[in-house]
C-alpha cells in the first residue's frame, strides 16, 4: 500500500431545510447545540458539535439546484429522507423528552436494542428523522 495516499478528513454534514434560522434555533433548543454561525442572508447556519460541524442550508438555491440538481423532499410521514441525523447522549430518555418538548415529533420512544444501544426516534421541523441514542455498550 502506498504511503503517499491522501486521506480525506470528514468536514461537515449539510442538512437541507425550508428555513435555516428556524432549523438552527430548533436544533439548538431540542438537542442542546450552540449556534456557531447564522449568516445575515439566513441561507447558511452552523451548530457547534465538537470536532465536526452540522450545517443547514435552504432546500432550493439557484447556485446548487442548477449545478447539482434539486433536493428531493419526502411527501408524507410514511416516507423519510435518505439521511438520518444521529446524536448520542448519556441519558437518552431525558434527551428524547427535551427534543419533544422543543418541537420534535415523537416517532418511537427510546428502547434498548439487541446490539447494546438505547435508541429513540423523532422528526425535526422539516420531517427529517433524528436518532437519539446512547453509545453502544
Amino acid at each position: 500500500m502506498a504511503s503517499n495516499i491522501i486521506k480525506p478528513a470528514y468536514a461537515y454534514t449539510v442538512v437541507y431545510v425550508r428555513d435555516v434560522a428556524k432549523s438552527v434555533e430548533f436544533y439548538s433548543r431540542a438537542f442542546g447545540y450552540n449556534v456557531r454561525r447564522l449568516d445575515e442572508s439566513h441561507r447558511w447556519g452552523e451548530l457547534e458539535s465538537g470536532q465536526k460541524t452540522i450545517a443547514f442550508t435552504l432546500l432550493h438555491q439557484h447556485e446548487t439546484d442548477d449545478l447539482t440538481g434539486k433536493v428531493q423532499s419526502t411527501r408524507s410521514d410514511s416516507e423519510r429522507a435518505p439521511l438520518e441525523v444521529c446524536f448520542c447522549y448519556p441519558d437518552v430518555d431525558a434527551a428524547f423528552k427535551r427534543a419533544v418538548e422543543n418541537g420534535a415529533v415523537a416517532v418511537s420512544e427510546p428502547e434498548d436494542k439487541e446490539w447494546g444501544q438505547k435508541v429513540g426516534y423523532v422528526r425535526d421541523i422539516d420531517g427529517i428523522v433524528v436518532r437519539i441514542g446512547s453509545h453502544v455498550k
